[in-house]
């Protein structure tokens, strides 16, 4: 997926086709939301902004870790999708079945951290704001905007498998990761509302 150019990615996403998906978008969105944070933070450099430098140079690598991490997911994403509708290929009976429950509780596990990481991008968010090349601060939103989207479509995708899942304390370890997306969904609105209120006329 990582070699594909962008008009190839979305001519796979659109065909008839069980991935990639909406997981995988999920984690693009993440992806980019790290890449924009990234941007604005190297534009955040030089001697205007040394007394920042070290949250500065951190946020750079951060958003690095994170954007790779992201691209990551929705290859796995596809792969664990993958296997989900291979599952639903076997014949029915208890192996199916058992291989069914398993490609589910695979399938949860990509968009789930996905969340995390884009958790973790609206916190970065956060730090950056405040410091930031006002020149590229709706940049911060735009990332803002973009880990709102791997939040809510990451939960989503998680939220859909659970059913399937049979292990009843990985369906609950799966809900208490899923339990701060809401907050993160609001301090990326408020990081949003935020920019805003900056650049309004």
């Amino acid at each position: 997926m990582r070699d594909l150019t962008i008009v190839d990615f979305l001519s796979e996403l659109a065909d008839r086709v069980p991935a990639p998906g909406g997981g995988a978008t999920a984690a693009l969105h993440a992806a980019q939301a790290a890449a924009l944070l990234g941007m604005v933070a190297r534009y955040t450099t030089g001697e205007k902004y040394t007394a920042h430098a070290e949250t500065v140079v951190a946020v750079i690598a951060e958003t690095d870790t994170l954007r790779a991490r992201a691209l990551k997911l929705a290859e796995e994403d596809a792969a664990a999708f993958t296997a989900v509708t291979d599952a639903y290929r076997l014949p029915k009976g208890e192996e199916r079945s058992g291989a069914i429950a398993r490609a589910l509780a695979g399938a949860a596990e990509p968009p789930a951290r996905v969340v995390e990481t884009a958790t973790r991008v609206v916190e970065l968010c956060e730090l950056l704001l405040p410091i930031c090349n006002r020149n590229v601060v709706t940049d911060v939103a735009a990332a803002a905007e973009a880990a709102r989207a791997a939040l809510t479509t990451g939960r989503v995708n998680v939220e859909v498998n659970l059913g399937g899942v049979q292990d009843e304390r990985l369906r609950e370890e799966l809900n208490i990761r899923l339990s701060g997306v809401d907050a993160a969904v609001a301090r990326a609105d408020w990081v949003t509302a935020e920019v805003r209120e900056e650049i309004k006329p």
